[in-house]
């Protein structure tokens, strides 16, 4: 068998790259360990920037986005019990986010593949990478118990964190950077109203809290725990009364509680695997890197590198020019790290650190009050949590 394209992962970057080579009229066929039922299931941010928007607009997939999803031009920051806007949409000259569950993304994103009668292979196993150094990449994979070889001129590695595309580079090709948390997230999803219109950023004394939502009665719900706590010990009865003790008088009494149809704790790290670009096979998304979900950047970086590497390849293959594959990882990381700097700066923010101490907690105090108070420190706050521009 052979394609164009052959792009490992069926999450919304392998996806949307799909997608955007098939407008071009570039053949791609797509390769996914899981079940397309499993890719479904998990349960993703929720925050989309301009950029992302606009991509899934010249995608033509953004018409459900528009009708259902939640534009915000704003959020809150509560520190010692009071809550202060961040007015992103007067900071940035009238730029906006937009809340649309990942999900929701990838399941249109899926629908249009499948409407298109595009290749996608669900359920792969024993997925492998060859010769991306050369001339002649493959994708070796097994399917339905026959094994299969897919012969491309490009691999897109689009097959998250613990894919196997990265991990078939040669280690000296490769130089990896991380910082790992102290602490995770405990996130509960219920079919309950939000607390408030628009997100809230809790830092207190127990620790940080996030009020977030998917749509107007289905709410999403973080606070920080220990990195080694157990799902065991926190019943939904538990998680309410803890949310309530790191919340402002007003969002308590305006908290609807329930039972929870999603509950885990996510480990916090920041990561990036640099290049992104090894002979012919190019790593995007959480192949090549992760944020702390504080900064809502997960997703729309992954958006921005399909940006850049469907746009290169269209170039290589309409207009014969390397130019854009060339500058591939170059273009990315510029952005990468930019993101990588304001989610680290933020979660350093608003949440709290066992070595921090009651010092720690006064200077976080100290910097939420500068931020709430200096038009010039709202406005870089603002700009980053929008999205910067595409360079």
């Amino acid at each position: 068998m052979r394609t164009q394209v052959a792009i490992v992962g069926a999450g919304p970057s392998g996806l949307l790259l799909g997608q955007l080579l098939h407008k071009a009229g570039i053949d791609a066929v797509i390769i996914e360990r899981q079940s397309a039922d499993y890719v479904l299931s998990r349960i993703r941010a929720g925050v989309l920037e301009q950029v992302t928007m606009d991509l899934l607009d010249e995608a033509g997939v953004g018409q459900r986005m528009h009708r259902e999803g939640l534009v915000h031009g704003g959020f809150e920051l509560l520190f010692k019990g009071a809550r202060h806007r961040i007015d992103m949409q007067a900071l940035t000259g009238g730029r906006q986010v937009m809340v649309y569950g990942q999900t929701e993304v990838t399941r249109d994103l899926m629908d249009a593949r499948a409407a298109a009668g595009l290749s996608t292979v669900y359920g792969a196993s024993e997925v492998s990478v060859h010769d991306f150094d050369g001339e002649r990449p493959q994708v070796r994979y097994t399917s339905q118990g026959q094994q299969h070889e897919l012969s491309c001129d490009f691999i897109a590695g689009c097959d998250g964190f613990h894919g196997v595309c990265r991990a078939s580079v040669p280690a000296g090709a490769i130089t990896e950077f991380e910082k790992v948390y102290p602490f995770g997230w405990l996130g509960v999803l219920a079919d309950v109203p939000p607390v408030s219109h628009e997100l809230i950023y809790a830092n207190t004394e127990r620790g940080f809290a996030l009020c977030s939502m998917r749509s107007a009665t289905r709410s999403r719900y973080y606070v920080q725990c220990p990195v080694s706590d157990s799902l065991s010990r926190w019943s939904d009865d538990a998680f309410w009364a803890e949310l309530r003790l790191r919340l402002d008088p007003q969002a308590r009494e305006q908290l609807v509680t329930g039972p929870s149809i999603e509950k885990s704790i996510a480990p916090l790290r920041s990561f990036v695997a640099e290049p992104m670009r090894f002979g012919r096979m190019f790593l995007a998304g959480d192949a090549a890197h992760i944020v702390p979900p504080t900064g809502a950047k997960g997703l729309n970086l992954a958006a921005s590198d399909v940006k850049y590497l469907s746009t290169a390849l269209i170039e290589h293959y309409r207009d014969k020019s390397a130019a854009g594959i060339d500058s591939y990882s170059e273009r990315c990381l510029r952005r990468v790290w930019r993101a990588e700097r304001f989610s680290w700066w933020f979660t350093s923010l608003m949440h709290q650190f066992p070595e921090a101490g009651g010092f720690g907690q006064k200077v976080q105090e100290a910097e939420l009050d500068y931020l709430v108070n200096s038009n010039a420190a709202a406005t870089a706050l603002a700009e980053n949590y929008v999205g910067l521009p595409l360079q």
